[in-house]
């Protein structure tokens, strides 16, 4: 038996679990601030460290900042969204691979992976949308671990966006994520929560 004895990770500070979690919000205005590209790739070093099934990560973003690619986005929005997104300095159009498994060779190289999805839609279709759901719940917390707020949304046209945006390709979009920094404006009432005994059992 090793010697070696883990060490357990030290919980957060109650501020940092306020900025990721009881004092984060979903936010519908944003100030003019910049979001940078560098910003952007450190979102990415910290999303990619998540765990999905079999290491498949299917998750593929387009980050949408120009003027020229908001109009592109624009008539792809639910009416009650084009406001908010064509103000937000980015908005990420988070999509999902579906031939996610050509990079199993790569992203889980110790057995024949790609094999168990090849030719099944169905265990393609659910392992994707799972796992580019998960990590679009890594991205908003990564975001906001970084500073960033977030406004998470699912007010479009996915057919319109995978036409516009990933024509020609095997990428589908999944849901849409306002970043920037928030305002106060439009900010709804936080809704209520379960408690632990509504939606919970320990046996």
């Amino acid at each position: 038996m090793s010697d070696i004895k883990k060490q357990h990770a030290t919980p957060l500070s109650p501020e940092a679990l306020d900025t990721l979690f009881k004092e984060a919000r979903t936010y519908n205005d944003f100030e003019e601030t910049e979001v940078s590209d560098e910003l952007l790739h450190k979102l990415h070093d910290l999303v990619k460290m998540g765990p999905t099934s079999a290491n498949c990560c299917p998750m593929r973003i387009i980050f949408v900042k120009s003027d020229e690619a908001k109009e592109k986005l624009k008539p792809c929005l639910m009416e009650g969204n084009v406001d908010k997104t064509m103000k937000a300095p980015v908005c990420a159009i988070i999509g999902m691979d579906m031939e996610f498994y050509e990079h199993l060779p790569k992203l889980f190289p110790h057995t024949d992976a790609k094999s168990w999805f090849v030719g099944n839609d169905t265990f393609i279709e659910s392992t994707a949308f799972r796992n580019s759901s998960l990590q679009g719940g890594y991205f908003i917390m990564a975001a906001r671990a970084l500073g960033l707020d977030c406004g998470p949304m699912s007010g479009f046209s996915p057919k319109k966006v995978n036409e516009a945006f990933f024509a020609g390709t095997k990428i589908k979009a999944n849901f849409l994520c306002n970043l920037g920094y928030g305002t106060k404006k439009d900010l709804f009432p936080r809704s209520p929560r379960f408690d632990f005994d509504d939606v919970n059992s320990i046996i």
